[in-house]
């Protein structure tokens, strides 16, 4: 099928226009739930569709922090937060992130390590340039700045309806990289952080994704059945179940039977030491046959 850019392009606005909207909501005494159900509100209202939850990560975690139903937990005076929001638009994906220091300043340098880290290595990008050159990019400029970037997360390719895929965007000269191709799609998102620059799993998973399609042999009530429908096989969240069944009662007891038969993928929050302080910038780029466009540039 041929690559459709005009809906791509049509995404990555909403993305950018989400993302601004977000961020500008990331203050003292904002609940988290709020800012991420306001990102997805405007990506649905823009025409788009999210292609995975909002998410608000704080200080020392990295990612994947997405509130459960009635979250409580509001941002704190010097927190460091990272909004990660994305569209889809017929299934064309873009993803985008951005971070919000209420401590040091927008322009904190472990912000600028990161936002300098994102340019430095799109400004680099083409076809046949190799991944382990964007990586070093990352690297150096985070490194120069006294940081680490996080080795152990990385960028993605994304495609229709599929947010992560080939190739992986590492944030390090990894020796083992491929080349960039005409017609890739990749999400490119340095972390830099002023810990050792290593996540692990850490707390309870509120994003989840069906690792195949619903089968007739999977026995799932008609009810379940259309409400994971609607997911498109994207990630999805605990409160979108709530919100497609009716209600929290519904959606746990959903969530328990797509885990026992094994359908579902699992997405903990991403997380170094407590007192580590992580920031990241992220945009979506498509590589054409003679260079590279950033498709989540915020609109004019």
């Amino acid at each position: 099928m041929k690559l459709d850019l005009d809906k791509l392009r049509q995404s990555g606005r909403i993305s950018a226009t989400a993302l601004a909207h977000g961020r500008r909501l990331i203050v003292p005494g904002a609940r988290l739930e709020h800012i991420q159900c306001e990102v997805e509100r405007v990506i649905r209202e823009l025409g788009g569709a999210p292609a995975f939850p909002a998410q608000v990560s704080r200080n020392h975690i990295a990612a994947h922090y997405c509130s459960p139903p009635g979250d409580p937990t509001t941002v704190q005076a010097g927190d460091i937060v990272k909004l990660d929001c994305g569209t889809h638009v017929d299934g064309y994906v873009t993803d985008n992130a951005t971070t919000v220091d209420l401590r040091d300043g927008e322009n904190s340098l472990l912000c600028s390590a990161s936002r300098m880290a994102l340019e430095n290595a799109i400004s680099v990008m083409g076809p046949g340039v190799s991944l382990t050159e964007v990586g070093r990019q990352v690297e150096t400029t985070i490194g120069s700045l006294g940081f680490k970037p996080v080795r152990n997360l990385c960028g993605h390719g994304v495609a229709r309806f599929t947010i992560h895929c080939a190739p992986s965007v590492p944030n390090y000269a990894d020796p083992k990289a491929v080349k960039l191709r005409p017609n890739m799609t990749i999400a490119c998102e340095p972390f830099a952080s002023d810990g050792k620059g290593f996540i692990d799993v850490d707390g309870k998973a509120e994003v989840f994704m069906l690792v195949r399609d619903v089968r007739p042999k999977d026995n799932l009530a008609g009810e379940l059945q259309r409400a994971v429908a609607q997911s498109d096989g994207l990630p999805f969240a605990r409160r979108d179940l709530v919100r497609w069944l009716g209600s929290a009662q519904k959606a746990e007891e959903a969530l328990k039977v797509l885990l026992k038969k094994q359908l579902l993928e699992q997405y903990p929050p991403l997380c170094e030491k407590p007192g580590v302080r992580i920031a990241q910038f992220e945009h979506t780029i498509f590589i054409h046959e003679h260079g590279a466009e950033v498709m989540t540039r915020p609109p004019e």
